[in-house]
């Protein structure tokens, strides 16, 4: 099976979008511009392709079969995990644990790790630009344990405060928690030196790199990461399937999370004996299908170049920075340098939601709202932003179809 269009140097958008079976469609008689890849990215024909070749020609239970189904079905879903390393260039596949999503993955850390590690008078570090996962079960953890949480204030272009951080980081710091990039005003964050500060005092460092995965080459070894997340539906994979990366030597260290099948060695009344890596964590059975079509996904963006990903999102994020820098009514949250390939952004008399509406009835999908993050938006005093997210599948077309339908959102609010 083709799993993925050759395209180097350079990204022949046209081609991209003809794999891409949803793009083909109109919305309310317009042609589909999907800006939204950064909430949830659209699937190549493979990876759909992928899936259906499972439960068509050899689905099966994975890891206790002896028959031949159940051992082509281990074998599709167990290569993902060395694709999965050499993705993150980790040192070992066992290192590489599959969770639901990068959110289960940060809970997975929060609630083994951090039940181990975190004590009363403690301190927890996140950043003020942190999505809600990459808060809650931090709360959580804090409010069982009697620890402190700690914030990384941002300047007014939304970039992290670094001095600040410094200050912030002590003998009682036991975990730091960022994004790689800001899911809602995507501002980049520079996570090695993060990292470095952190580890020089003494704490680890879980990195949520949920809108850096699908963008950019990730190297968790030369950032550093104790930890390091991100899901496969955000990298134009399956719904429902994740990754949490952890150094071998936290995760041997660190109990198992939940209970079940795969993730025990032996099991008597008297008591249980785990799993070794990676299968400690995986407790039952997992999303098989969304396990062999990530792989397809990864290898279907590796194909294309990461450099050439990279160079084309830049150009295109700065194409749509100064078409709607153009809009004398328009405020872009997030002014920050060094940027993903997002814009957030307000209109005065317009709410986010009418904004999105009057954009949807052009065909133009965009997210409306605090994007889980409102400490984000009450740091910037509004109620939500417009995001239009690009990715793999954008071109300047795009910009210019959501430049016209913002034309109309200023023909009708003014």
């Amino acid at each position: 099976m083709n799993t993925h269009t050759p395209i180097k140097p350079g990204l022949d958008v046209e081609k991209i979008k003809a794999d891409f079976p949803i793009l083909s469609q109109e919305v309310y008689g317009k042609p589909l511009t999907f800006l939204d890849t950064a909430a949830s990215a659209q699937k190549p024909r493979a990876v759909i392709e992928a899936e259906t070749a499972l439960y068509e020609g050899y689905y099966a239970n994975i890891h206790r079969g002896v028959y031949k189904f159940s051992q082509d079905a281990t074998e599709a879903y167990e290569a993902n995990r060395e694709t999965v390393r050499a993705f993150l260039n980790a040192e070992k596949a066992k290192e590489c644990i599959f969770v639901r999503g990068a959110t289960e993955g940060i809970n997975l850390v929060a609630q083994t790790w951090g039940r181990a590690n975190v004590r009363e008078g403690d301190e927890i570090i996140l950043s003020h630009m942190e999505h809600h996962s990459n808060i809650v079960p931090w709360q959580m953890l804090a409010e069982e344990k009697g620890a402190k949480i700690r914030v990384i204030p941002m300047f007014d272009d939304g970039a992290l405060d670094i001095e600040a951080y410094v200050k912030l980081l002590n003998d009682r710091t036991r975990i730091v928690a960022v994004a790689h990039i800001s899911n809602s005003i995507g501002v980049k964050n520079p996570v090695k030196e993060i990292t470095r500060l952190a580890h020089d005092a003494g704490a680890l460092v879980l990195i949520d790199g949920c809108q850096a995965a699908p963008h950019m080459k990730i190297d968790v070894r030369d950032i550093d990461a104790d930890f390091y997340t991100f899901s496969a539906h955000k990298a134009y994979g399956p719904t429902g399937i994740g990754v949490i990366y952890g150094k071998e030597k936290h995760l041997d260290a660190m109990p198992p999370w939940q209970g079940g099948g795969d993730m025990i060695s032996t099991v008597t009344f008297e008591k249980t004996t785990y799993n070794d890596l990676p299968h400690k964590f995986e407790a039952g059975t997992p999303n098989i299908a969304g396990g062999i079509a990530m792989k397809v996904a990864l290898d279907y963006i590796t194909a294309l170049g990461f450099e050439n990903i990279a160079a084309h999102e830049e150009e295109l994020l700065s194409y749509a920075t100064k078409e709607l820098s153009a809009f004398n009514s328009l405020r872009i949250i997030g002014t920050a340098p060094d940027k993903g390939a997002l814009i957030s952004f307000t209109m005065p008399h317009a709410h986010p939601h009418d904004i999105g509406t009057i954009l949807d009835r052009q065909g133009i999908a965009v997210r409306a709202g605090h994007h889980c993050a409102q400490p984000v938006m009450d740091r910037f005093g509004v109620p939500g932003t417009v995001r239009a997210s690009f990715g793999i599948y954008n071109d300047k077309s795009d910009v210019d179809r959501l430049v016209a339908g913002l034309k109309k959102v200023v023909d009708i609010f003014g």
